[in-house]
Formats: C-alpha cells, structure tokens, sequence
C-alpha cells in the first residue's frame, strides 16, 4: 500500500451559532455554508480553483435544495466547477467525520487542497408526507417533524433524551451534578464572548431585515444568568417520574457552519504556508443505541491509542456536551480533567447544530 500523507489545517472557522429560529434561520443551509465556506478559503491563503475536494455534514431536510448542499455551498464559495463535493451523515459528529473523509482523500493523494466541516438550520427542518406520493385516499394524515425524528432513536427508545436519562441511572449521575456542569458550560460560555475568545474564529454574518442590513457576529444561544436556583425549577423533559435531564442541562436546537481548510503537510511546505494543526488521529466506535452518548468513550481511547498519546498529554480537551447526563458520564468514563476540558463552555451554553456540532 502506498505511504500515506500527513494532512495539516490551513484555516478554521465557523458562524455565529444562532439559537432556533433565530438570527440564522432564514438562511438555506447550502446559502449558509457557502458563507462560512468562502471566509475559510480566504483565511487558508490559496486560491479558490485549487480546492477541488469538499465534504460537508448534514443531517436535516430543510428544502429542495438539501440533497446538493455540499455542491451548491462550494460553487457558491468561489469553487470551480471541476470541484467535487459530497454529503455526510454521522449525526452529532458529521462536521468531524467530513474533516476526515476529506484528509482521507488528501492522504490517499486523490486531492491536494480540500475542505470539510458541517452545517445545520435545524429551525428550518421539514416537515414530511409519506401520504402524498400515492395520495391519502381517505381520513386523516400526518406530517412527520424531521428536526425531531433526526433526534429520535430509530430502535424504539425514544427522544435522545431518553437515551441521555439511561446514562443518568447507569452512572448514578444526579440531577444536581448535571445542572452544576450546565451553570459552569454557561459561565464559561459567557467569559469566552466577553473576552473575545471567539472573535477570530468567527465568520460575521450580514443579516437584511425591514430595517436593514445588521451584522450577526455573536452567539446568541448562551444564557449567562443561569444558576443553580433557575435551573432547579425546570421540570425533566423526557422522563416525568424521576426524570433528570432538563431544557437547561440539554443542549440546544441550534443553527451554524463550521469548516476547515486542509493540505497535505508537504504540499503546504512547498507552498510557503504555514499550517495552524497538524491531524494526528481519529476513530470511530459503536455502542449500545439506548445509551448512545458513551460513543466518544471507545472512540477516544482507539484514536489516543493510535497516535499513541494519553489524555494527561492533552492542554485543553473538547468533549462533545449534547447533555450534561451524556458529558458527564464520557468524563468518568475517560477519566477527563474537567478543569480543561471546554474552557470555553459546551454545547448546552453555545449550541449544537446537529451537523456542524
């Protein structure tokens, strides 16, 4: 087998993360990501004809166009038309497994420049008839949320939420644990845009309204006054009798994009440019759907035992926070140092747009 190449990051960026039917909901996903996807391009360096690979993730019908948002978002970027594109689906990690399947690609040779990440306008999820096709011939029909059937297990256990209250009991984590991590993911959230952490991974966002043109450049999703007493009056989502798992130790129904911009580490060194992150490893690993968020847990371990790294090794960590039950139990689990592990708060402060989270 041929040597593979070592693959570097030229650029990182992503939009503001707006909450649902927020600032970014009237944007198609492929109009959002080709926003998002042009600033990438130009933060890389490299002119927009020498990227011909692109991998975007996407999980959520929203309109007619949903099947090209890949293709649509590139051309619309500054792609040429000999570029390629294609679409991902790994749920909450498709924005990751885009980036991978386009360093993939570079790896392999088949490309030289790519781009990968991932976009969701969950607000602009669609609603489906199976009825229509053949016409409902007669009584009542239904329309199926598909915002909410991507966050429904499709064995039978139910909402996400429930798979999150499973971890809840199998890991003995209380309802008090999970609202201490959803205050600190806020706070933390919350001195990150105060203190402009985010300013020089974001791609400001031109919004038009009656009134004009306003720039959206900020996360609109966190709640900086969340305590401990707030979140205590909420009632469990998802399981009524003893349930734990809140709206306010959840993530959010989020809308965003987020891309990189990829090259082979000798390609770059030619070039005169000078790489920002060097991808080291990945993996990917399967558990149990009833208790679906311990995948990062199997997946970590084999992508540490691949680069042959340990966590103590790791300066800061970023872990999925789909919900505080799921974080908490992938931190005992790993064995996380929660101290560094999103210093910048998670997905229950920021946001979680299904496929660019």
């Amino acid at each position: 087998m041929a040597q593979t190449r070592d693959v570097v990051v030229l650029a990182a960026n992503r939009s503001p993360i707006g909450s649902f039917n927020g600032s970014l909901s009237g944007f198609e996903p492929s109009e959002l990501a080709a926003l998002v996807m042009r600033d990438t391009v130009q933060r890389s360096g490299v002119e927009a004809a020498k990227f011909n690979y692109v991998t975007v993730g996407n999980c959520i019908p929203t309109d007619g166009r949903f099947a090209y948002v890949p293709r649509v978002a590139s051309i619309e970027a500054g792609l040429s038309m000999d570029s390629v594109a294609m679409q991902v689906n790994r749920l909450c990690s498709s924005g990751l497994q885009a980036i991978v399947s386009t360093a993939q690609a570079i790896m392999l040779g088949d490309c030289d420049y790519g781009i990968g990440g991932g976009v969701e306008v969950m607000s602009r999820g669609g609603y489906l008839s199976t009825a229509m096709r053949n016409g409902a011939r007669m009584g009542d029909t239904k329309l199926i949320d598909m915002m909410v059937a991507t966050l429904t297990d499709p064995f039978g256990v139910g909402h996400m939420g429930v798979t999150a209250e499973n971890l809840a009991t199998k890991w003995n984590i209380s309802r008090e644990e999970q609202d201490a991590l959803a205050v600190e993911s806020q706070k933390r959230a919350a001195a990150a845009i105060a203190e402009g952490r985010f300013k020089t991974q974001i791609t400001a966002i031109t919004l038009k309204t009656r009134k004009g043109e306003t720039v959206f450049d900020t996360d609109e999703y966190v709640k900086p006054e969340t305590t401990m007493e707030s979140l205590a009056k909420l009632k469990p989502a998802f399981k009524k009798e003893g349930g734990t798992v809140t709206a306010g130790n959840a993530s959010g129904i989020n809308d965003g994009a987020a891309f990189f911009a990829l090259t082979a580490a000798d390609v770059a060194a030619s070039a005169g440019l000078k790489p920002m992150a060097r991808l080291v490893s990945y993996a990917v690993a399967g558990v149990p759907n009833d208790v679906m968020g311990e995948g990062p847990i199997p997946a970590t371990k084999l992508a540490l035992q691949r680069a042959g790294l340990s966590l103590d090794q790791m300066d800061v960590i970023e872990s999925n926070e789909a919900f505080a039950a799921q974080a908490i139990a992938v931190s005992r689990g790993l064995g996380l140092d929660m101290r560094k592990t999103n210093p910048n708060g998670g997905a229950i402060a920021l946001g979680h747009p299904v496929g660019c989270s």
